[in-house]
């Protein structure tokens, strides 16, 4: 009996096979969301759970550098917190395809093995413009309200969206370094102390000196202050060199957390099967 074989693609594979392969493997991972939905649903609604809890419950006691609204200063503080959460699904998946099998048999189809990659970090972008959009819905409902330009106010969410993009790379490479679901939570608990020492809650300036200082240096200080200016909110009034800084800092920080992990994140996946 003859077999027919899978003819192999080209070496290179030209841009519409890479382009083809890495939108069949993010439609695989939106079908998660069909599978999975109440993880999804709480993914998305974290954050606004969040946000109603430090309006109404916290933000009450809380001061603002300057002075205004802390709803005002609450809302992009908790955008850019969102760009943090859920980033234990992205490196779940990853772990859990690892453990499976799954990519060893992606890597021996005749497919772009960067697709496999691509297409998980381009599923949970998507993922992130629908949360993105749902704080911002639940912020104009307690009242937050942006005052600059529409422009402006799309140039903040695409300073979200780099800190996110860099950030998802990050989760790439270490869920890659663990390998295994289970350890995927003590990774996930060190968000929490970098995400609690920035500005997304409070000012730096209320801080002690020595905490207030990292806080000033935080990547997620310097997105929530940029973007915090762009929507026209009350920001952190710091005379430091951070602080005046902070739009380009918004950019340079994720930047130089892309740029290390994602080549990191290339060579481990390359090295999987070596």
């Amino acid at each position: 009996m003859t077999t027919t074989a899978v003819p192999a693609r080209p070496t290179g594979g030209g841009a519409g096979w890479w382009l083809a392969d890495s939108w069949t493997m993010t439609r695989r991972e939106l079908a998660r969301w069909a599978r999975q939905p109440a993880r999804v649903a709480i993914g998305l609604t974290f954050p606004v759970m969040m946000l109603v809890m430090f309006a109404y419950f916290i933000g009450g006691g809380m001061r603002v550098a300057g002075g205004g609204d802390y709803k005002e200063f609450l809302v992009p503080g908790m955008l850019v917190l969102t760009m943090a959460f859920g980033l234990e699904g992205t490196m779940t998946a990853i772990t859990q395809d690892l453990n499976k099998g799954v990519i060893d048999r992606f890597r021996s189809m005749p497919m772009a093995p960067s697709a496999v990659l691509v297409g998980r970090s381009l599923a949970d972008m998507l993922e992130s413009v629908v949360s993105v959009l749902i704080v911002i819905g639940a912020g104009l409902a307690i009242g937050w309200r942006w005052h600059g330009s529409f422009a402006a106010a799309l140039g903040a969410v695409g300073l979200l969206l780099l800190l996110r993009f860099a950030m998802l790379w990050c989760g790439i490479w270490l869920g890659l370094i663990v390998g295994r679901p289970e350890l995927i939570m003590a990774v996930q608990i060190l968000v929490w102390p970098v995400a609690f020492s920035s500005s997304a809650f409070a000012s730096p300036e209320f801080m002690p000196g020595w905490l207030g200082a990292i806080a000033e240096w935080n990547p997620m200080t310097a997105s929530a202050t940029a973007v915090r200016d762009l929507f026209g909110n009350p920001g952190v009034a710091g005379a430091s060199w951070a602080a005046q800084h902070a739009h380009l800092l918004a950019v340079a920080w994720p930047l130089l957390l892309l740029a290390i992990a994602f080549p990191l994140a290339a060579a481990r996946f390359r090295g999987l099967s070596r």
